[in-house]
């Protein structure tokens, strides 16, 4: 028997968490030099915190450490049970660097139990897309094995896209220089960005207006999306719900018998997106 763990980082919202059994590695960070743990939406205040990122604060993340993942995991290999985590992108994050140390570290002390782990080579609910379709498989009884040949298929087939309001966050990150930033911001230019086969972000294109660029996230739907009457689409909106179901409408009206599902950005994907992000999630023909 093993137990299917996630991260906090997939964005997969709590009640579905807890209707699929998951159990959350919880991704930490600050704001307002107090740190927070996301709860996946469920007692999240999440305007109050876009509102103190458009106020000027400037919320942090950090890694978790070898004490933190230990937590997670000894408990339940001491219980006998195995352990499967499906986690976010390791381009993404040093925080599996602990992660691998702490495994490594207990299978030494439980050498008759397994850890395995998948990474889904994208973050948001991108990861929880694929988190969710394998938890459905593994409610079904799937295998350790069989799950890995499930989600080396789908890894391949899930597409992931945003675009930021503000450049702003992005320069913080690194992701845009300090002259596109002030130029991009006043000329209105958003990058469309995107997860490739390795896990990292790449800007496949720029466009001006916040308009405009959603017109052609649904230009790449239409090149790339697959089976969509079989998976759910996601919407991921941070503060921009408005414009996040006029998008959705636009969606529905383009694609016949599409579910599309509108979630908010949780705080430690928001911290680097910052407010006014809207992402798009679909099974593709190809990543």
């Amino acid at each position: 028997m093993y137990r299917l763990f996630c991260d906090s980082n997939c964005e997969l919202w709590h009640t579905k968490v807890d209707a699929l059994g998951l159990n959350v590695i919880r991704m930490p960070y600050i704001i307002d030099n107090e740190e927070y743990f996301y709860d996946m939406g469920k007692e999240h205040d999440f305007k109050g915190f876009f509102d103190k990122m458009r106020n000027g604060a400037t919320p942090k993340t950090s890694a978790l450490n070898e004490f933190a993942y230990t937590e997670y995991f000894e408990p339940i290999l001491k219980n006998g049970e195995d352990i499967y985590y499906i986690t976010f992108s390791h381009q993404m994050s040093g925080t599996f660097n602990a992660m691998q140390n702490v495994i490594n570290q207990l299978k030494e002390k439980y050498p008759e139990r397994e850890i395995r782990f998948k990474d889904t080579k994208t973050i948001s609910l991108g990861s929880g897309f694929i988190t969710y379709y394998g938890a459905l498989k593994y409610k079904e009884g799937a295998t350790m094995d069989e799950l890995d040949a499930y989600f080396d298929e789908l890894i391949e087939h899930t597409s992931t896209y945003f675009v930021v309001e503000d450049l702003t966050y992005l320069y913080r990150g690194g992701r845009v220089s300090g002259l596109s930033k002030v130029f991009g911001n006043l000329l209105g230019i958003k990058p469309v960005l995107y997860f490739n086969k390795e896990g990292k972000i790449i800007n496949i294109n720029k466009v001006k207006g916040m308009k405009k660029a959603l017109t052609t996230l649904i230009e790449y739907m239409k090149e790339k999306g697959s089976e969509l009457d079989k998976y759910d689409v996601y919407v991921m909106q941070a503060d921009s719900q408005k414009e996040a179901e006029i998008f959705k409408e636009s969606i529905k009206s383009q694609f016949s018998g599409v579910n599309v599902i509108v979630q908010p950005v949780g705080p430690v994907i928001g911290a680097h997106c910052g407010p006014g992000t809207i992402g798009l999630i679909f099974h593709s023909k190809e990543r």
